[in-house]
């Protein structure tokens, strides 16, 4: 299959002259490969969370059960992660790209035929190990092929990712829901795809000069120890407060909108679809603009920026509920490629073990969200799980105690 890099890029690629990484330009045919890939890899993903009102029907589950399929999922992802980041940091293994996918296929297969719950639960921890390798690698490669502009090239990364997310409920409505559980392995072309794109990557990445200089000392940012774990503390709030929101929409949404607006399941998927392609749409936006005017400002934004739309999502009727969740999507999105660049440059040469802790944090909150949301929403209601999680945005004022990493580093440059 031909894939979308190009054979600059790419080892292996027909041509008359060795081959060599591109290391001081941005390498556009890797980014849009790995983005490409985190299409397919979290538009499976989400497919999960879509058919959850038809899991809910066949297996007579109750929304602490739908809970732990994600819990399952996201736990086994956010547990691995930093492992994975923290060891490739020292011996890369760029062959892991298309293993890790390799266990994605074999949970969408296990779903598409699983009897039980049980194995329900069996099959979604093999999706979470394909993502505990997919992530961490995925963003050393993005980073890798960004010349440079680290923000644009997470964004870029992660926007495959949101995109393929809002695909999800799409295809949920028009293949699985109609034709029921086993289509859901019709979706293991998909993987398969991803796995010959992300060999071709495994090639690049292989060569690339930085997979033979994973070691040694790590350059310093110049901020104190406890500055450093102090603002490691913030961002690990921030990050808690965008996830543990996302997992009320991402889990939940379809069921609000069915309880409230009395809507079909289908109806609502498209509902949710607005809203995710929203989040693709904002992933595009932080990390370049990051760039230009410093991650912190985005981070300002992107998370306290969203608190009066969130906390008038609960009251809003349906076209309201709509309008103000593109709001969301579009505002909200834009923090996680800031938050992560920014980490990365509080602690400069440990790339994986930064992506593998933050994607993995991600996860792990989803999970947890959407675990104790589920047992709120037994307790009360789903309406009341939507009034209580439009306050976690207000967390975003810690942005304040954030320091200027950006700022200090320009200023020693231009003392050199």
């Amino acid at each position: 299959m031909q894939t979308s890099l190009d054979k600059r890029a790419v080892p292996g690629a027909t041509t008359s002259a060795p081959l060599s990484p591109r290391t001081q330009q941005t390498v556009y045919s890797v980014l849009g490969a790995i983005s490409f890939s985190h299409l397919l890899n979290d538009m499976i993903q989400s497919l999960i969370l879509a058919i959850y009102p038809m899991l809910k029907d066949n297996f007579a589950l109750s929304f602490a059960q739908i809970g732990l399929i994600t819990l399952t999922y996201q736990i086994t992802a956010s547990m691995l992660q930093p492992l994975v980041g923290t060891y490739t940091d020292r011996r890369p293994m760029p062959w892991s790209l298309p293993i890790g996918m390799g266990f994605t296929l074999c949970g969408l297969l296990l779903m598409s035929v699983a009897p039980t719950f049980a194995l329900l639960l069996v099959a979604a921890a093999l999706v979470g190990c394909g993502s505990s390798v997919f992530h961490p690698e995925s963003s050393r490669v993005a980073r890798m092929a960004s010349g440079g502009q680290h923000g644009l090239a997470q964004s870029l990364f992660q926007v495959g990712g949101n995109a393929g997310s809002s695909l999800g409920p799409l295809l949920a409505a028009a293949i699985i829901i109609p034709h029921g559980q086993h289509s859901i392995a019709w979706f293991s072309a998909a993987a398969l795809v991803a796995i010959v794109v992300l060999a071709q990557i495994g090639r690049w990445y292989q060569r690339h000069p930085a997979t033979k200089k994973a070691r040694g000392a790590a350059p310093a940012s110049g901020l104190p120890r406890n500055r450093v774990m102090a603002a490691m503390g913030v961002l690990v709030l921030l990050v808690f407060s965008k996830y543990f929101y996302l997992a009320s929409i991402n889990s939940y949404f379809t069921f609000y909108l069915i309880d409230r607006f009395h809507l079909s399941v289908q109806s609502a998927q498209v509902h949710l679809f607005v809203f995710l392609a929203a989040v693709a749409a904002g992933t595009i936006v932080g990390g370049p603009v990051g760039d230009r005017i410093g991650r912190k400002y985005v981070i300002w934004a992107s998370i306290l920026g969203v608190a009066p739309f969130t906390l008038l999502l609960p009251y809003a009727n349906l076209f309201w509920t709509d309008a103000l969740s593109v709001v969301i999507g579009l505002v909200l999105a834009s923090a996680f490629s800031a938050i992560l660049v920014y980490a990365q440059e509080l602690i400069p040469g440990k790339v994986g073990m930064v992506a593998g802790l933050f994607f993995g944090f991600a996860f792990g909150l989803g999970g947890i969200g959407a675990a104790v949301l589920g047992q709120l929403a037994d307790a009360t209601s789903i309406d009341y799980v939507y009034k209580v999680c439009s306050f976690l945005p207000l967390i975003g004022v810690l942005t304040v105690f954030l320091p200027d990493v950006e700022g200090k580093r320009r200023r020693k440059a231009a003392a050199h």
